[in-house]
């Protein structure tokens, strides 16, 4: 079968090396110049799990009020006269329940989790490596109140199976010697030793190689112009690059855009809640091996994560409602340089970061969407927010399998966009 994987983020790529390895023919196609230079670039390199949750739930609207009063905000919003903003804004609000959060977090764990998997039996399979390192993730707290309040956390971990270990000072610090020199900062941290870090980028275009190993044809520098539409199924994909390809026609499209996914679908009157939510990252070169860290701290006040990537220091975080906009503000790259001062000040040298920002694609109920549409032959692989990285695997084995014909081996009936109605 002919297959279109739309987008060469991890996403795209992820599904273009599961497809060709289950026997199809597959395109992709990007407007960049090669795999991974937007969302997936320069992200906190977190493979989490652990920390797979919807960001709307019981107490967010208070706290994202609080958060916005901060010096070095987590939270900042740019009001736009865009009205998907503002019923992106009511969905993910009207998910703000404790029933709508256990449901949402019920339908993200399993492809997290079979996800993770999936990768680890790539690493073994394949030997591909990008900085990889498989030390688990440690949440820092700052306050008793922060370590009091995890109890609802940890009764989910618990719940699904998740290893965990809530530790004291001398406890991470013996899992992250460098945090000796600030230990009294902090209560406190919950640690997730099942998790894993690597760079994405590395990731995305070692995978591509190998996608192309099997066949797979990439078109990059090449826009998507728009999807053609004809007796409810895509008849054809337009297209505008250096070799003219025009209209491409496949038996399947799998349309992994990120941010950009609404704008391809509304025209043929598919609907999703797709908005973009811009993070921002600086990557950081160690000088001393010894003041940075060994694997992912998040800094659950600023909520930023600090991440090894081999000679590197990843400090990634931030949500920014600003619409499309790629503007890189100074005040955020600030907040990125205090927490990693903070944390580690011996660590690496902030005044040679570089600075970054991409824009993650969120669905108000933090789920990804993934699967068929009532178009027969399009599927979604779109919408997984922060945690891309964290589910590009399982998301390319479950479109390998839909393309197929075969039962994928989670329940994935939660994470189509038929859930919206």
């Amino acid at each position: 079968m002919k297959v279109l994987v739309l987008g060469g983020g991890v996403i795209g790529v992820s599904c273009a090396y599961f497809l060709a390895r289950a026997g199809h023919e597959v395109e992709l196609i990007d407007r960049q110049s090669g795999p991974a230079l937007e969302t997936s670039f320069a992200n906190a390199g977190e493979v989490s799990p652990g920390y797979s949750a919807p960001w709307a739930g019981p107490g967010v609207p208070i706290k994202a009020i609080k958060w916005m009063l901060m010096q070095h905000s987590p939270l900042v919003i740019w009001p736009l006269l865009d009205p998907a903003m503002w019923r992106w804004g009511a969905a993910m609000l009207a998910n703000c329940t404790a029933k709508a959060y256990a449901l949402n977090k019920s339908r993200m764990v399993p492809i997290a989790e079979y996800s993770r998997d999936v990768l680890k039996a790539l690493r073994a399979e394949t030997g591909i490596a990008y900085d990889d390192r498989a030390q688990g993730t440690l949440q820092l707290f700052r306050t008793q109140k922060q370590l009091d309040g995890i109890g609802g956390d940890v009764e989910v971990l618990k719940q699904y199976g998740v290893p965990f270990e809530v530790l004291d000072r001398d406890g991470f610090c013996r899992v992250e010697p460098a945090l000796k020199h600030t230990q009294h900062k902090f209560v406190g941290a919950l640690r997730l030793p099942n998790d894993e870090t690597g760079d994405c980028f590395q990731f995305s275009n070692r995978l591509a190689e190998m996608a192309a190993a099997l066949g797979v044809k990439f078109r990059w520098n090449t826009r998507i112009e728009a999807l053609q539409v004809g007796g409810g199924a895509i008849t054809g994909v337009f297209t505008n690059g250096p070799t003219d390809a025009g209209l491409l026609r496949a038996d399947k499209v799998v349309l992994a855009l990120g941010s950009y996914s609404p704008t391809l679908l509304a025209p043929v009157g598919l609907r999703i809640p797709v908005y973009p939510v811009k993070g921002y990252s600086i990557t950081v070169p160690i000088t001393d091996a010894t003041g940075a860290p060994e694997s992912t701290i998040m800094d659950e006040t600023h909520k930023v994560a600090v991440t090894r990537l081999g000679d590197r220091i990843r400090v990634g975080g931030t949500a920014e409602l600003a619409g499309y906009s790629l503007n890189l503000r100074e005040p955020r790259r600030g907040t990125l340089e205090h927490v990693v001062t903070d944390l580690f000040p011996n660590g690496g040298d902030v005044s040679k970061a570089s600075f970054w920002c991409g824009l993650r694609p969120m669905t108000p109920d933090g789920t990804p969407i993934v699967g068929p549409t009532s178009v027969q032959n399009l599927l979604l692989a779109t919408g997984h927010g922060t945690l891309g990285w964290t589910m590009a695997c399982g998301t390319g084995r479950v479109i390998a399998d839909l393309v197929s014909g075969k039962k994928p081996e989670i329940d994935v009936s939660g994470l189509s966009m038929a859930r919206y109605g």
